[in-house]
């Protein structure tokens, strides 16, 4: 690896963390010794770059540094590329047409050395065309979250049973072939996931559940991580 590419991947890895990253770590990773990166962070101050900590303790990027947009590597087109292609033919219509529109602007910014990563990528996702159609305005359901606003649903289980439910939504999860909605479900004074194609209806309520998002898909993260432990310790 070229000595400018070293540093550049040093800032990535920093960047990624938000805690501090040892000199061994980041050797580990570029396969370098940890006095070649001691050096390399100490050129990275030298030049300006605002990296914090000590040998020993860990290194951190201030939240201030930032570099010109879309420096990007072969791998990182192709990992942007193949998640974009997968958004394309999985999502809903609003993300697939943004997916799209990624991909055009990747190609109208980086340099045309690297437009064949885009143009013939080594990777690739299978079509898939049997989703079946939404029962909610997932576009809106987005807004929604980020808003910590309640919906009001329509939903009709496996077994055919139709119910009312009044949830706040936490998340939208896209799977091979369905789209889920997880959310607190007031009825049911827990966190519940609704598949949106057995969604019959739903009303987007102006009334604010009154949790952080953040927060929310916090207490729904703990509760899943709970759910799969117990789950291991029943297997024999």
């Amino acid at each position: 690896m070229r000595r400018a590419d070293r540093l550049f991947q040093i800032i990535q890895i920093l960047r990624r963390s938000s805690r501090p990253i040892t000199a061994q770590d980041i050797a580990q990773e570029l396969e370098v010794s940890a006095r070649t990166v001691y050096r390399d962070i100490a050129d990275l101050i030298g030049q300006r770059v605002p990296v914090r900590g000590e040998a020993g303790f860990g290194y951190i990027l201030d939240d201030s540094f930032d570099m010109p947009p879309l420096m990007l590597t072969p791998e990182e087109i192709e990992a942007a590329v193949l998640g974009a292609q997968w958004v394309a033919g999985r999502g809903d219509p609003a993300l697939a047409a943004a997916a799209r529109d990624l991909i055009a602007k990747i190609t109208s910014v980086v340099p045309e050395k690297l437009r064949p990563f885009i143009a013939h990528p080594a990777t690739g996702v299978p079509s898939w065309s049997d989703t079946p159609p939404d029962g909610i305005d997932l576009a809106r359901t987005r807004v929604w979250i980020r808003e910590g606003r309640k919906i009001a649903l329509s939903y009709r289980d496996e077994k055919g049973p139709v119910s009312q439910r009044v949830v706040w939504p936490v998340i939208l999860g896209y799977f091979e072939t369905a789209r889920m909605l997880a959310a607190w479900c007031e009825m049911r004074q827990d966190f519940r996931h609704f598949r949106t194609d057995r969604i019959v209806s739903a009303q987007f309520l102006d009334e604010a559940h009154g949790q952080r998002p953040g927060e929310l898909k916090q207490r729904w993260k703990r509760q899943m991580e709970q759910q799969r432990q117990m789950e291991q310790q029943r297997k024999p």
